[in-house]
């Protein structure tokens, strides 16, 4: 049976009685933010909203974005990222179960330092697939152009904020590389491993 999401009491400045408000509302007044799911343009969207608003109420407060996800769609993904790095308040990205494909993009897209994944979590790195299969044929060929040129600018930022070699990540991302929590510290994919 589904609980839908669960109701908690806020009392905000002046007010006498408590409101209900769902748990992630509740959430991100304390500037927490999950990724459970795959990335959509929606959900995209959404956590890029809430990051634009938070850094407007407060660009003083960090923000804490939590990544259970499988991936998902890369320019969704991307915008995620550039707009991580583009919010005065410094992003934490935290990975709780799997960050896969996308979802380890952007928890490598955390601020340097404040990347952490819980210990029994696991990260995958691979590159950037097409969907489109049933296409005229210089369609296919304009998408696998651009599929490079999208693999290139992955392929960089994992460079930049691992400090691995750009040989080492190009080779990595030909297949899907599964790492542990420390692994993915050794990889520099995250800086902490928390400790329970």
């Amino acid at each position: 049976m589904p609980i839908g999401v669960p109701k908690v009491p806020f009392r905000g400045p002046g007010e006498a009685n408590p409101l209900w408000v769902d748990v992630y509302n509740r959430l991100y007044r304390e500037r927490l933010l999950f990724l459970g799911q795959g990335i959509t343009s929606e959900i995209s969207n959404q956590l890029i909203g809430l990051m634009v608003y938070l850094s407007i109420e407060d660009e003083t407060k960090e923000l804490y974005l939590f990544i259970n996800s499988p991936g998902g769609w890369v320019i969704p993904g991307v915008a995620i990222y550039d707009t991580m790095q583009f919010v005065r308040p410094d992003v934490n990205t935290v990975c709780m179960g799997l960050a896969a494909s996308m979802g380890s993009f952007i928890l490598v897209g955390g601020e340097i330092t404040k990347r952490l994944a819980f210990p029994h979590a696991r990260v995958m790195m691979h590159q950037p697939a097409s969907g489109f299969y049933m296409a005229q044929v210089t369609e296919c060929v304009v998408e696998a152009e651009e599929l490079l040129k999208l693999r290139e600018t992955l392929t960089g930022v994992y460079v930049q904020r691992t400090g691995k070699p750009f040989w080492v990540v190009s080779e990595d991302m030909e297949r899907d590389v599964f790492m542990s929590a420390t692994e993915a510290q050794a990889y520099g994919i995250v800086d902490l491993v928390a400790v329970q």
